[in-house]
This record gives C-alpha cells, structure tokens and sequence, in this order.
C-alpha cells in the first residue's frame, strides 16, 4: 500500500539527477606544526661539575612557551631539563637525537654544534 506521501518522495529521486552538482569537497593538506624558524643545539660542560647538558638556542619563544617546549622535549627525550634564560638546557649530551624530535615540532633549520 502506497501512500501519496511515498510517491512524493519517489517521484523526487527521480529528479535527482537533473540536480546541479554542489561544491566540492575541500581537501585540508595535513596540518605542519608551525614552529620557530631556527635552533642552535650545542654541548656544554662549563660550570656544572663536569655533567654534559644539552643546550638548545635561539628558539625566539615567549617565556610560557618556551617552558611548555621544554616539558614536551623532556617527555620526548626521556630527560630531565630545564629553562634558563631563553635556552632550554637538557641534561646529557642528546646532540643526536635532538634535531629529530625539533624538525618534528615544526622548527625550520637546526644547527647543531
């Protein structure tokens, strides 16, 4: 038993086709972190007992920001670390493995020294 309700709607999807095409879907690229544009990575054992620290400079980040770059890179890293001044200074020589985990965060160009 059809209803007119149903041949409404029937006689519709049949018009469907004659229907303009709507807009395409828009393809977001995946999103790139964006970070600083540059790092200088260096070693340092000046005034600290003789122990390695890590030394990442020149990140040009706002003091808030450059304490929560730090947490993610001691998270990363599996170290300790800390801020002083406007480097982040990570205990061990982490020379290796610190321009990887950078590049990922968005940082343009890392030297390393």
């Amino acid at each position: 038993m059809t209803t007119k309700r149903d041949s409404s709607f029937a006689s519709l999807e049949k018009l469907r086709d004659q229907l303009p095409p709507g807009p395409a879907p828009v393809e977001k690229a995946p999103a790139q972190p964006k970070g600083p544009s540059r790092a200088v990575v260096r070693m340092e054992r000046k005034q600290r007992g003789g122990k390695e620290v890590t030394v990442i400079e020149k990140l040009e980040l706002k003091p808030a920001e450059l304490e929560k770059w730090c947490k993610e890179l001691k998270q990363a890293l599996g170290c300790g670390g800390s801020v002083e001044g406007d480097a982040i200074m990570l205990q061990g020589d982490l020379r290796k493995r610190v321009p990887d985990v950078l590049t990922k965060k968005g940082v343009g160009k890392v030297t390393v020294g």
